[in-house]
């Protein structure tokens, strides 16, 4: 049986967190992208950004797992 407790856990983090850390990484994102077309330094950057951009998606669907940390 999942436990409930992680559901409200990762809505919470997903409402709160999620949203303004996908939006940062998003602004970042579009400038290291274009960077690293022109230069390989700025490729794990702009990785490490697009990691940010997907992680409303991550929360969501651990929400709806109920998945712990651990």
């Amino acid at each position: 049986m999942r436990n409930p407790l992680w559901f409200c856990f990762w809505l919470i983090v997903l409402l709160v967190v999620s949203f303004v850390v996908a939006l940062l990484g998003a602004v970042f994102y579009i400038f290291t992208y274009l960077f690293a077309q022109c230069c390989d330094c700025f490729r794990s950057v702009a990785d490490f950004c697009l990691k940010c951009v997907q992680f409303p998606g991550y929360c969501a669907a651990a929400m709806l797992n109920c998945q712990s940390l651990c």
